[in-house]
């Protein structure tokens, strides 16, 4: 059979956008002459759709479009996801579903069987899990078609496994002698290597070819990288699409080709991601550029230098809000990366403004010593500046923030954190030096100043971070074993880490919740982020030993 896996960028809820979309590639395979194209996960509303599932015309106005597209098909078939209704009670509004189309009509519909409720998912909040799913007959060929999850329990490949029925399985011994999978799989680092492994051992487990199509692009927090794939009966990987990128792969399987794995370094892996990410968030939330401030530090250039990448140099504005705390080394750097990248760049002197502010606080504060509390005033009179600069020009404000500072609440509610999107939010601070030194691997784009200098807020004379915080290869290994990896603080101390490092960065990182939960939406890179797959009440006084 040959089939094209279109890996097409979707946009939750603009579902005339996306079935245009999806007519397009619908043609492209019919001008390649292959018998089916496949389309991802939910592809005409986009995923994830959340709450829009409970708007009363969501799920009819998906019929309509599977009805419109069923209309337009002819020979080739054509496989897509949508949100179907379901109209059994009990149960849940909506099914997570998919429709085969050929000759005018729906030759037939499946519905998902395991639904994830963990990290980002909420499915099980949303739709009705299929109670059974059969082969279907496509050209005299018994195809079986699988969702997203539905691959991802294999007993032999998963050693804990989080449903009882693996539904590839259940259909390679129905009869299906081909496998089919529509995703929407959102990408963190490592995920491509597990996917891989896992698809080629059910392949070779059912001694089916098996054919992935996944999403690709950016919706709110999640980024989808594509990289779908065909395996043989062996498991063989016979071709993969683009990473981060839209696709067109045409497979023939009877005659499969055998091809290595596409390899990429986790620097440009992530960056590739935030790049995706920035671009899909900024025009699918229907901006055309965005704003930032620029410190002449390493996050602002990593920052800068992303937004550049995905939105052009002309789409990105520069700000350097200098105080009396500020370096010329700082304010020489940001100078020198805005002119290397070739955007806009402004320069706002927030020192009249800050002794204003306080001229007008001196009554109430009299007697007591200046502390963090003026250097917040800072913060936030460069957020009131880049606020006011987003407003007037219709710019999103990007926030600069790292893992590591957001983590541990180094930070400032109404300050830095200001902003539509928190770019590198889930990057720590050690792989924004790593991917900060990729970008520089062969001309020099972000000053070697801003990536040796030792880090600093600058609120204060002499300021480094390292005053307060171990170091952020201490810091972000004690953050990946405590918020990632779910370890205790005597499991990390028994690791090797100090007993006064771990309570100190675990006493910040439970205290500072509330900080998070007030930040912008960040790019998930990541297996866990500060967001909406990570959910820890603000008010709670449940401590680990």
């Amino acid at each position: 059979m040959k089939v094209a896996l279109a890996q097409i960028n979707t946009t939750v809820g603009d579902l005339t956008g996306n079935e245009a979309k999806i007519l397009a590639a619908y043609e492209r395979g019919v001008k390649a002459g292959v018998d089916l194209v496949i389309c991802p996960e939910l592809s005409i509303c986009g995923y994830p759709p959340r709450d829009l599932l409970h708007k009363r015309s969501f799920i009819p106005a998906n019929w309509a479009t599977v009805q419109r597209l069923a209309g337009a098909t002819g020979k080739t078939g054509l496989l897509i996801g949508y949100a179907g209704g379901n109209d059994k009670r009990p149960g849940r509004e909506a099914t997570n579903s998919a429709s085969l189309l050929q000759h005018g009509g729906i030759l037939a519909t499946r519905h998902k069987t395991l639904l994830p409720t963990y990290d980002v998912f909420d499915e099980d909040r949303y739709f009705e899990p299929a109670t059974e799913n059969l082969p279907v007959t496509f050209n005299g060929q018994k195809i079986g078609i699988t969702i997203c999850e539905d691959i991802w329990n294999d007993e032999d490949f998963w050693k804990d496994r989080r449903y009882p029925r693996n539904p590839a399985v259940d259909l390679a011994n129905a009869g299906a002698k081909l496998l089919l999978n529509i995703s929407a799989s959102p990408w963190h680092i490592g995920k491509n290597q597990t996917r891989r492994e896992m698809l080629a051992n059910l392949a070779a487990k059912t001694n089916c070819p098996l054919l992935y199509c996944n999403l690709v692009g950016g919706n709110d927090e999640l980024v989808f990288d594509g990289a779908s794939m065909a395996f043989d009966a062996n498991g063989q990987l016979g071709a993969e699409g683009g990473f981060f990128c839209e696709d067109f792969l045409v497979v023939d399987t009877a005659q499969p080709g055998f091809i290595g794995p596409q390899l990429m370094e986790d620097e440009e892996s992530i960056y590739r991601a935030l790049v995706l990410g920035l671009r899909d968030y900024v025009h699918k939330c229907g901006f055309k550029s965005v704003v930032l401030g620029l410190s002449g530090g390493i996050d602002s250039a990593l920052t800068a230098v992303i937004a550049v990448e995905a939105l052009g140099p002309e789409n990105v504005r520069g700000v350097s809000l200098p105080s009396q705390f500020s370096s010329q080394g700082s304010l020489d750097d940001a100078q020198i990366l805005a002119t290397n990248l070739g955007i806009q760049y402004d320069v706002i002197p927030i020192q009249n403004a800050f002794e204003a502010v306080k001229g007008e606080l001196g009554s109430i504060f009299a007697g007591r010593k200046e502390d963090t509390t003026e250097e917040n005033i800072q913060a936030r009179l460069r957020g009131v500046m880049l606020m006011a600069m987003s407003n007037k020009f219709g710019s999103l404000l990007l926030t600069t923030g790292n893992k590591s500072e957001l983590a541990v609440g180094y930070c400032t509610l109404y300050g830095d954190m200001c902003g539509g999107l928190a770019v590198i939010s889930d990057v720590p601070k050690t792989m924004v030096y790593r991917i900060s030194n990729w970008i520089n691997r062969e001309r020099e784009i972000i000053p070697a100043a801003s990536i040796t200098k030792p880090p600093s807020a600058e609120l204060r004379p002499n300021q480094t971070d390292q005053d307060s915080l171990p170091p952020y290869e201490v810091l972000d290994a004690i953050l990946e074993a405590y918020v990632v990896n779910c370890k205790s603080p005597l499991e990390i101390m028994q690791a090797g880490f100090t007993e006064t490092d771990v309570k100190r960065i675990v006493k910040l990182i439970d205290f500072n919740e509330y900080k998070r939960r007030q930040a912008a939406p960040g790019i998930k890179v990541t297996t866990k982020a500060f967001g909406v797959g990570r959910r820890i009440p603000i008010a709670q006084r449940y401590r680990e030993v």
